[in-house]
Order: C-alpha cells, then sequence, then structure tokens
C-alpha cells in the first residue's frame, strides 16, 4: 500500500489546502489515536509545535481528534522537534507529535511523529494510520474520553538535557555567539543553553511573530548570522531552521560550514581521542570529498536515500553512532535519538575546544568539490517529468561532459511539488552548466 499523506518526512503542505486543514488534523488525532490503543488502552501522547500562527488552530484539532478516541494528551506549546523526541522518552510516553514544517515558510505546516524511544516511526506505522484515516471513526464515549494538560517546564527540561550532552570538564566560556533561532522553535530555549554554558550569547531571529519563522534568518537564510557574526566580532555564530534540528555554522571570518563538514569534524574529534568509528552514513547529496577523507582516515561511509529518517535506518542497520546530512540534520546516537541542532552546535564546540585549533585548521582536509543545486518547482504536483525525452537527453549529455569526474542527482522533493537537481563536479562552471541544462529541461 502506498503513502497518500506522509512524505520523507511526516505530513506537510499549505495551510487551508488538503492536508493541512481543521477536518483533517481531527481525523488524523483519531486514526492515530486508534493505532496507538492496538497495544495501549489508555496512550499518552506529547504535542508539540514551532512558531507559525497556524499551529495553535492544528493543535486544537489533534487535541480534539485524540481526545475522541480516548488517549490523553500533553502540550508543550513551542519546543524544538528534538525537544519533543527527548520528552516523549523520557516521559515515557507513547508517542511525540511535532507540529511544524521545519524551514518552509510560515503559511506551510505540517505533523511528525517519534515513538516511545524519541526515534522516526517506520513507513509502516504511516501505512496503519493511513488505513486507519481509511476507516469509519469509532467514537468513544464521554466517560472514555482523553484528558489534555500543559506540560509547563518542557522547556527547562529540554535545556537541562542540552546541556548535558557537553563534556562537563569543558566550557563556553571566553566565547561570543551569535544565536539565530529563524524567530522558530527554539527561539527561548537555544540562547538560554549556551548562555549556562558560560558563552556570551547575541541573539538574533528570536522574536516570531506567527508569520516571519525562517524569513531572512535561521539556517536556510545564513546571511544575516553572517553579517552579526562581523558586527559583534564574535567567534561563532549558529544557525538553527524552524524547528531546530539542523544546523548550519560559522566562524569568526565569516566562514559558513554546512552539515557535510560538521559530520566530518565529529567524526575525527572522536578518532583523535581513541574510539573507535567503524563508519559513517551520509546521503546522496553528501559532497564526495567528504567521502573521500573518511575513508582515507579508514573510516568507512555509506550514502542512505535524502532524509534523516533514511540516515537514521542505515545507523540502526549497522550499529553506527554519527551520519549526517549537509543541509545540518546530524545524527550522533550516543548523544540523542534523533537530529539536534543545539546538540550538534556543542558537539562542534567540544571538539574545538579540545583539539585546541580553530575549525578552519580541523577541517583543512576536507576541500569540497562544487555542487550545484537547482530547485525545479513543477506546474502541476505529480507531472511526469521523469519520462520526458528532454529531461533524459539532458542528463545524458551532462554524464558525457562531466567525464566520470563528478555526480548527478535528480530527485523529487518529498515535502512539496519541486524536483531537486544537483551536479558536483571539480570545476564549478562544469558544475553549473550540466544542472541548468537538466533544471531548463525539467522546468
Amino acid at each position: 500500500m502506498s503513502r497518500t499523506y506522509f512524505g520523507t518526512d511526516g505530513i506537510r503542505g499549505t495551510v487551508g489546502q488538503a492536508p493541512i486543514t481543521p477536518d483533517f488534523m481531527l481525523r488524523l488525532g483519531h486514526a492515530v489515536g486508534r493505532v496507538l490503543k492496538r497495544t495501549d488502552p489508555r496512550p499518552t501522547v506529547l504535542i508539540g509545535k514551532d512558531t507559525r500562527i497556524s499551529g495553535y488552530m492544528i493543535e486544537s484539532a489533534l487535541e480534539a481528534g485524540f481526545a475522541s478516541a480516548g488517549v490523553d494528551v500533553l502540550l508543550t506549546g513551542p519546543l524544538p522537534t528534538p525537544g519533543v523526541a527527548y520528552l516523549t522518552r523520557a516521559l515515557r510516553l507513547d508517542l511525540g507529535v511535532v507540529i511544524s514544517a521545519s524551514h518552509n515558510p510560515y503559511d506551510d505546516n505540517g505533523i511528525k511523529f517519534f515513538s516511545a524511544r524519541g526515534e522516526k516511526l517506520p513507513d509502516t506505522w504511516e501505512r496503519d494510520v493511513e488505513a486507519a484515516l481509511g476507516a469509519n471513526p469509532a467514537w468513544v464515549a464521554s466517560a472514555g474520553l482523553g484528558r489534555a494538560r500543559r506540560l509547563d517546564d518542557a522547556q527547562g527540561r529540554y535545556i537541562e538535557f542540552c546541556k548535558a550532552t557537553f563534556d562537563p570538564e569543558l566550557s563556553l566560556k571566553g566565547l561570543k555567539i551569535v544565536v539565530d533561532a529563524a524567530h522558530g522553535a527554539a527561539y527561548q530555549v537555544a540562547p538560554n543553553v549556551f548562555h549556562e554554558l558560560g558563552a556570551d550569547v547575541v541573539s538574533i531571529g528570536c522574536s516570531p511573530d506567527g508569520t516571519n519563522i525562517n524569513a531572512g534568518f535561521g539556517a536556510t537564510a545564513p546571511g544575516a548570522l553572517i553579517a552579526a557574526v562581523e558586527a559583534n566580532q564574535a567567534d561563532y555564530g549558529v544557525a538553527l531552521d524552524g524547528d531546530a534540528d539542523r544546523l548550519q555554522l560559522v566562524d569568526r571570518s565569516g566562514r559558513l560550514y554546512n552539515g557535510d563538514e560538521l559530520l566530518y569534524l565529529m567524526v575525527i574529534d572522536r578518532l583523535a581521542r581513541g574510539e573507535a568509528v567503524p563508519g559513517a552514513v551520509g546521503t546522496l547529496m553528501t559532497n564526495m570529498a567528504v567521502e573521500l577523507a573518511l575513508t582515507t582516515r579508514g573510516v568507512a561511509f555509506v550514502r542512505a536515500k535524502v532524509g534523516d529518517r533514511y540516515v537514521l535506518e542505515e545507523l540502526a542497520a549497522r550499529g553506527w553512532l554519527l551520519g549526517g546530512e549537509g543541509s545540518g540534520h546530524l545524527l550522533a546516537l550516543d548523544k540523542h535519538t534523533t537530529g539536534d541542532g543545539i546538540v550538534s552546535a556543542l558537539g562542534v564546540f567540544e571538539a574545538v575546544s579540545r583539539a585546541g585549533r580553530p575549525i578552519a585548521e580541523l577541517l583543512r582536509d576536507v576541500e569540497l568539490f562544487p555542487q550545484t543545486l537547482i530547485n525545479v518547482r513543477l506546474a502541476a504536483a505529480g507531472a511526469d517529468w521523469r519520462s520526458d525525452p528532454r529531461v533524459a537527453e539532458a542528463e545524458a549529455e551532462a554524464e558525457r561532459d562531466l567525464r566520470g569526474e563528478g555526480r548527478i542527482l535528480i530527485r523529487p522533493s518529498g515535502t512539496e511539488p519541486v524536483v531537486r537537481v544537483m551536479v558536483e563536479a571539480k570545476d564549478p562552471l562544469l558544475s553549473r552548466r550540466c544542472a541548468e541544462r537538466i533544471a531548463n529541461a525539467i522546468g
């Protein structure tokens, strides 16, 4: 059974258009509740959200749906996605629910789910939910309705968790750090974590109004962070996305480091401490320079499908700990069960502090191959671009031009009607020319 509503990272879309409507969210809560009750007669779920104005509407609808199925609800208010994952596990709850569209603009929203262990749920669970959505509802009687209450100390609990992942022998004292929360879920949490570990913190992107999430700030718009690091003569800048599960980092020179580079940094820090790192997992988008640098150090490298859930699945299958994506989703499974932008940043600062050398010097073995990424918006969702002979011809021409010294990746987005075209080559002009040729054929 194929999935109708779930994409690569939950359910996502434009608010007011199916499926991001209050009636669907009520049905979704009811359907998920019925699936949960197959194994527990009285489940409890945790619902967190980012700062989008639509979060109020969706939260209320989901709450009603869960209650109608006899499921109790804890509400956290704005909280990063990894915070929901942590609290679901720490409080021994049955499910974590996040209302967020991550890096998308404010007029989108979506739903993500975490298991009782704080992990992304498998495709089979999502198919069970979709099957329940297609069944007739089974409203419980009044005596069996679920109850809802606020978890008032959710942010404080998560702040303490983040701090506990940082080496207690180290401190951020003496560092000035700019923290950009993208006007999103971490706007209160992130500055406090770095401040309480000793840093002098300058906050930007921490004034949400319901409509400004990711707008000119955060991991997908790092220009504001680069400017703020320069203006404040800061040592580092940390940019999170709207739900704070991804990280981009800037040093005092204004140099931006992406997730591929930071994954390599995590690996070499552990190697320097004498820890065994049998392998790391990236994605089809991971820069080839990182793969080569890791294998030179004797660390196996495996590519998963794009999406942190697939990186996680590959890590679990191999018993490895470290993985990530260039977009800034980083996984260190001995620290957290899911990607966490704040925890990842703390891991980078640990590595720099232990080495006593700046990030640029630690990464001198990695010279990234130029990558050109073009997002082609489709005229209609589901448009059949794969069978277009012009696309096949453009791809074949690009392959001939690359002569085996580059990579081409064409993939549809799992969250929006977009096809992503990536070309990687040592020559940036060749990379750009090939990517544009393929993108023009699709669009």
